[in-house]
């Protein structure tokens, strides 16, 4: 009796990782195909977001169907997996390709450009230690997105070290700020139509521009809504390089959390529109952590932070910082002027 109960429960165990095994790979399946009308549909794109997540979903249960499933079985799951597998490499591939074959200035002749680009998050977690690290990448330029992070604290303890900033007038409020070593010639932003979303504007962006003569140069800096509800970040995209129009792009800088990943078929179609080269290629700088539960990744999954600049410029370095207090990592990039 004893043996029957065991063989029972474990029968019924194995059905169970069979089911499991199928049910992930038909899902993952299903979401990689869906991906794929992000070509036509913002509502679709959204799974696009995050076809890492299809890619290794369809990876493990492809494993677990090729352990525990046997004959018409694993091979549906092997096969449905496989679309799921493949289908998202696929997306991801081009982005892959562009960072394994990226180039860089070894020794970079000239000066070079240090810039930081962090979503000090609202919430953050330890305002005085990301202020610390900022401070101490000894960095050019800090454009910050969320800048109230840690009730204000956070852009409050970088005043000694960057001495001038950039930020939206309060008749237009946004949460982005530029901070500086060096004085703008000038300042701006584009928060100047209301939103619907909370009354934030509809394009945080800001910029300031540095230099005069062939020297001169832009930053800017933008923080995008969520990928959903869908449409609403497509058309803050395509406001953002209507503007872009009014600027020199040769010698533009423009960084962000665009909340939108490089295999997403928004951010391919932004990339384009910009006419700007994306320095940040595979650069995962999302999730951090989640504060509700007290969660923290060891690595970030969404490449959602991106930095872009004109061809005037050559990419020296691009590193990720570090697990701060906010819920995305730092990114810095440092740049030279092309000769």
């Amino acid at each position: 009796m004893l043996e029957a109960r065991r063989e029972l429960v474990l029968n019924l165990a194995l059905l169970l990782l069979r089911a499991g095994a199928l049910a992930v790979a038909l899902g993952c399946a299903l979401l990689a195909i869906a991906a794929q009308g992000g070509r036509w549909s913002a509502t679709l794109d959204t799974a696009a977001h995050f076809s890492p997540l299809w890619l290794v979903g369809g990876l493990l249960a492809a494993l677990l169907g090729a352990l525990v499933s046997r004959g018409e079985e694993r091979r549906a799951t092997l096969t449905v997996a496989a679309t799921a597998v493949v289908l998202s490499a696929l997306q991801m591939t081009p982005e892959l390709w562009a960072r394994a074959t990226q180039k860089t200035v070894e020794d970079p002749k000239g000066e070079t450009l240090k810039i930081v680009q962090f979503n000090a998050w609202g919430d953050n977690a330890d305002p005085e230690g990301s202020a610390r690290w900022v401070i101490a990448q000894d960095a050019d330029i800090v454009l910050v997105e969320e800048s109230y992070g840690g009730r204000g604290r956070f852009h409050k303890l970088l005043r000694e070290a960057y001495p001038y900033r950039t930020g939206c007038a309060r008749t237009r409020p946004c949460q982005n700020l530029i901070l500086s070593k060096m004085k703008p010639t000038e300042q701006g932003d584009f928060a100047d139509r209301p939103g619907e979303r909370n009354g934030r504007p509809f394009l945080s962006v800001l910029y300031a521009k540095f230099g005069r003569g062939d020297g001169a140069f832009t930053a800017m800096n933008a923080h995008y809504a969520w990928p959903w509800p869908a449409g609403y970040q497509q058309e803050q995209s395509a406001a953002l390089a209507e503007k872009l129009n009014g600027f020199d792009r040769d010698n533009l800088i423009l960084t962000g959390d665009f909340n939108s990943t490089p295999w997403s078929f928004t951010l391919q179609r932004q990339d384009k529109a910009f006419g700007l080269e994306r320095r940040t290629r595979a650069m995962p700088s999302w999730p951090a952590r989640f504060e509700r539960t007290g969660f923290q990744p060891s690595f970030p999954i969404l490449p959602i932070d991106h930095v872009y600049a004109g061809k005037a410029w050559r990419t020296v370095k691009v590193e990720r910082g570090p697990r701060l207090g906010s819920d995305h990592r730092p990114v810095v990039v440092t740049l030279v002027r092309t000769p």
